[in-house]
């Protein structure tokens, strides 16, 4: 016989990012507040995704430096990378932000219940205690962060390689004698990237036309060929159609490419295709909670669900797949929840692709734009135009500019280069503030950064129609 639930204010399904600030923020005020969570302090970004990601893309980036170290006057050995230390590296910083949100849990009097959490009936979840036990809590408010996961697509032999994703690619101690991607977009060409510098050969497979689906073709070509240049093989158009072997002990896979069948032969497959919310099977159907056609949670502009008094945030709402797009979520209904009226509609999501040089974008791309039917202008100027970059030798990439046809209204921006994420903060606080592009132009930025390219991009800005 199932005991009387214990009852919470508040009751949060997950600790990711958007879950974890609402947790604390409504304990600080008062309200009895439990986050359910079955592994992940804090969530996947400070674990297994964002951070832990960028560390050793970090590392990577200190490997190139010491092989090409010569350029810049040094006298070196050749460079070896002992990926024990990497990963003891990354491991040190994820265990200092897991120290940093119990600490948090402490300060905000949220409680952190470790175990796995289904729902039992509406606003009540029966929790499976990692350390043995069940307990059964129930809500006056509940949220749902429980975030996606990395999706295997079902092919015959791939479940059966024990593919690594994201997560295990970043736990290895090893170096992949030769990595085979699955993938092309921005946890694919990251960890490819970064492996490559490590020492591994790596191959890239996209199915798609061009890298990075989501973006203009010439910044697809420019990342195509900064890839290229640094030794890794990419195929575009190509369909896996099955794997045969285990990762770390040699696979083989059959691809079909515009060329033909081809079969690639590597020490490991790494999947990057995409993401998969984590909704099966945790009872929503008896909290009341609709899922969409695709299986994320299905909310309006507030980020309510069908369940009443029931939110979810984050990925599994469908949101972007950011850490700033999940933390605007707790702020949509932190302020909703006193009395506001904030959405989710018009938000300004800036796009971060952490490769080197990395790639940065916000707002529309010329893609969007013609797909809107939105007339626009556009600027361009290579990263080698920028003086900063000639004092780095980090002259790769370009930024790019669209503006309205008829009027000075900043559209988007997009960069590939040094610094392109502080870069493109900039033009994203111009759009916010409704500046028009010759704020930007006119404005006395420090020489030599990198934000002061932005001053001769918006210069080329073409004259309107009509005018001189």
């Amino acid at each position: 016989m199932t005991s009387e639930p214990e009852r919470y204010d508040v009751l949060v399904l997950g600790s990711g990012e958007g879950g974890k600030y609402l947790a604390w923020h409504l304990a600080k005020a008062g309200h009895r507040t439990a986050v359910v969570e079955r592994k992940l302090i804090g969530g996947s970004c400070p674990n297994t995704n964002c951070l832990p990601s960028k560390n050793e893309i970090w590392s990577a980036k200190v490997a190139d430096l010491v092989g090409h170290a010569d350029q810049f006057g040094m006298v070196t050995g050749p460079p070896v990378v002992d990926m024990r230390k990497v990963l003891t590296r990354k491991r040190q910083m994820v265990d200092g932000l897991i120290s940093m949100h119990l600490d948090n849990y402490k300060t905000s009097g949220a409680e952190l219940i470790m175990g796995t959490g289904r729902f039992i009936a509406p606003k009540t979840i029966e929790v499976s205690l990692n350390d043995g036990g069940i307990r059964v809590l129930t809500g006056e408010r509940v949220v749902l962060n429980v975030g996606t996961h990395a999706t295997i697509p079902e092919l015959p032999g791939l479940a059966a390689a024990a593919p690594l994703t994201n997560v295990e690619a970043l736990e290895l101690d090893r170096l992949p004698g030769h990595l085979v991607v699955v993938g092309g977009g921005y946890v694919g060409l990251e960890l490819a990237q970064a492996y490559r510098r490590f020492g591994s050969s790596v191959t890239i497979l996209e199915a798609g036309r061009q890298l990075a689906g989501r973006e203009d073709p010439d910044v697809a070509a420019a990342i195509l060929g900064m890839l290229r240049d640094e030794g890794i093989v990419v195929h575009l158009g190509a369909r896996l159609l099955a794997v045969q072997g285990r990762s770390a002990n040699g696979v083989a896979l059959e691809v079909s490419t515009p060329a033909g069948a081809q079969r690639i032969v590597g020490s490991d497959i790494l999947v990057a295709a995409g993401r998969t919310p984590n909704t099966a099977g945790i009872g929503l159907e008896l909290a009341g909670v609709a899922l969409d056609p695709r299986g994320f949670v299905a909310v309006n502009d507030r980020l309510e669900t069908s369940a009443p008094a029931v939110w979810a945030v984050g990925e599994c709402a469908g949101s972007p797949q950011f850490t700033h797009a999940s933390f605007d979520d707790f702020r949509i209904v932190r302020d909703n929840l006193a009395g506001g009226h904030r959405s989710t509609r018009g938000r300004l999501i800036p796009y971060c692709m952490f490769t080197d040089p990395p790639l940065a974008r916000v707002g529309l791309s010329e893609e969007d734009a013609r797909r809107r039917g939105i007339a626009f202008r556009v600027a361009k100027l290579p990263i080698a135009a920028v003086l900063r970059s000639r004092t780095t030798s980090e002259t790769r990439g370009f930024m790019k500019a669209l503006v309205e046809a008829h009027g000075d209204r900043v559209l988007g921006f997009t960069m590939l280069g040094a610094e392109a994420g502080e870069v493109m903060t900039v033009v994203q606080a111009a759009i916010l503030t409704s500046m028009p592009y010759t704020g930007l132009r006119d404005a006395i930025i420090a020489h030599p950064t990198m934000a002061e390219g932005l001053v001769t991009l918006f210069s080329k800005v073409p004259a309107q129609q009509g005018q001189a």
